[in-house]
């Protein structure tokens, strides 16, 4: 009985290890082999999704703050009365005559530089007073002074015209002449004179004026602050920079143009002293051919 006992003990030991560890084993392998399927699939394919650029920056704008100025000449014009501004067109008015004087006036004394120069190398190489006079230029003062000596030298007739000698009328021809070219040169050099002495007062016109507008803000606002003094007092300083800004032009321009007038008359009076001794002496060759 006893060994029979120990033999079914031993085999239902044997049953409930066999039910202990396999049934596990069968379930590990049954998941086993449903996980190995999907181990088996393929991963779906999905590209990398590329980052995303961070959006720009904003540009910051950058406002130029503008400060108008409320002492300049565009305040001076604005807030001025018709005083200020008739002053000051007078100003402009007599600076653009003056550059123009003097910039027209160097243009003619180097003309007539230029011009002696040639007379020099043609005229008196020529083989007669006629054909001489015939090569200068057309207009130009040497060609005046010549055809005004021929003239009065082959034209010494008339009744009142006999009481003169052939001389002096030839001589007074030749220098009328020679001072209406000088007269030219001289033309526009009066107003350069006249900006030169007047343009600082009328400067000074408008400072008084300017001054006077000062007085009268400060007795109408009843103290004298800076903000009410400021702007007629620069309006005031202004007037007087302009004109002193017209009238030394005017003076510097005034003195150069006339010792340059002085050099360039130099030639045109030896011209027309040898002109007039060349007229003389063919009048005098003329003369005495017949009593050959």
């Amino acid at each position: 009985m006893i060994t029979s006992f120990r033999r079914h003990a031993a085999t239902l030991a044997v049953i409930l290890t066999v039910a202990a560890f396999g049934v596990p084993t069968s379930a590990t392998a049954q998941d086993a082999s449903k996980a190995a399927p999907a181990a088996e699939a393929p991963a779906p394919s999905a590209a990398p999704a590329a980052p995303m650029a961070p959006p720009p920056a904003p540009v910051p704008t950058v406002t130029k703050e503008t400060i108008e100025n409320p002492y300049g000449l565009e305040a001076l014009w604005r807030q001025g009365d018709f005083v200020s501004k008739g002053t000051l067109i007078i100003l402009v008015i007599m600076s653009m005559g003056s550059w123009y004087i003097i910039f027209v006036k160097l243009w003619e004394q180097f003309k007539l530089m230029r011009q002696g120069r040639e007379m020099s190398s043609s005229f008196w190489k020529s083989a007669s007073l006629k054909d001489g006079a015939k090569k200068l230029k057309d207009g130009s003062a040497f060609r005046f002074i010549a055809e005004t000596g021929l003239e009065a030298n082959e034209h010494h007739e008339g009744a009142l015209t006999d009481n003169i000698d052939l001389n002096t009328w030839v001589t007074m021809s030749v220098q009328r002449a020679v001072d209406t070219v000088q007269n030219r040169l001289q033309d526009g050099l009066a107003f350069l004179a006249t900006v030169g002495s007047t343009a600082p007062f009328v400067g000074l016109f408008g400072t008084v004026w300017g001054i006077y507008h000062a007085l009268t803000a400060i007795g109408i606002a009843g103290q004298a602050s800076i903000d009410k003094v400021a702007g007629p007092v620069g309006e005031a300083l202004i007037m007087t920079a302009i004109g002193l800004a017209v009238a030394v032009p005017a003076v510097m321009g005034y003195n150069w143009l006339v010792r340059r007038n002085k050099v360039a008359m130099e030639s045109v009076r030896t011209f027309g002293v040898d002109l007039h001794a060349v007229l003389l002496g063919r009048k005098v060759e003329l003369k005495a051919a017949p009593a050959r």
